[in-house]
């Protein structure tokens, strides 16, 4: 029987759209996973971006139990989170012009490195100038954002473009536009959102890729473990000590 209560439709359409991505972006997971193992293989650095609540699915693969040592989370002031006053702050510095080039100039990124930038909409000034200043300094960029947004909104960009206009590999998140699943009559709004769920999934999918692709090469992946099985702390310290030039959330 199907579950019709306000919590049940939600489950409902995150799996649905977890199905989605799952069938529809495996390519783009399997390219974005294979980008991010040449990475590590070649001696470079992996960090991820997100503005906003984007940012909760950059930190979910950050210093992560069961993932990849190397990701670092790029923190540009005042839009990590929603922990700034005004929380509408966050959302102002999305939009202005040169910011996103001043954090990359003065960040460790250097060219042969990997950058994962998160974006729902794609269209402010901030991930799409990320990506472009990205790109120019020979970062490779892969995009997490919902393709949708490009052909019904308008962007924030001098350029007039998206995210995903300046990116190696795009992931699509597939989430409709305003990022809400329900709607309710005697409610006037609509609400549920559910991109943090689907996105989160998706760079966990792209983590297992890019580990097991580095197994297959016979490279052994540098994973975490849970501090909180025996063992865990003394396993991050090897992992933590061989990789330490290229761990920032360390030093």
């Amino acid at each position: 029987m199907s579950d019709r209560t306000p919590a049940g439709q939600f489950f409902d359409a995150a799996i649905s759209l977890l199905q989605r991505v799952r069938d529809e972006e495996a390519d783009s997971v399997r390219a974005a996973g294979t980008l991010l193992a040449d990475t590590v293989a070649d001696g470079g650095r992996l960090f991820a971006f997100g503005a906003g609540h984007s940012s909760l699915a950059a930190q979910d693969v950050v210093y992560r139990a069961g993932g990849l040592a190397l990701m670092n989370l790029l923190t540009v002031p005042g839009v990590v989170g929603v922990d700034v006053m005004p929380a509408t702050l966050g959302s102002a510095l999305e939009r202005v012009d040169g910011l996103a080039s001043v954090v990359l100039e003065t960040s460790p990124l250097r060219s042969g490195d990997a950058l994962v930038i998160i974006s729902l909409s794609g269209r402010n000034a901030l991930p799409v100038e990320m990506a472009m200043k990205a790109r120019s300094l020979g970062v490779r960029v892969i995009g997490v954002t919902s393709v949708a947004y490009a052909s019904e909104t308008t962007s924030r960009h001098v350029s007039g473009t998206y995210l995903k206009d300046h990116c190696d590999v795009v992931l699509d998140s597939k989430i409709a536009i305003g990022d809400a699943e329900l709607t309710l009559d005697t409610i006037p709004a609509p609400f549920a959102p559910a991109s943090t769920v689907v996105t989160a999934a998706l760079l966990q999918a792209v983590m297992a890729t890019a580990a097991a692709t580095l197994a297959e090469r016979g490279i052994e992946p540098p994973l975490l473990r849970s501090g909180n099985v025996d063992g865990g702390h003394e396993w991050n310290g090897r992992v933590f000590e061989e990789y330490r030039d290229r761990i920032f959330y360390q030093h």
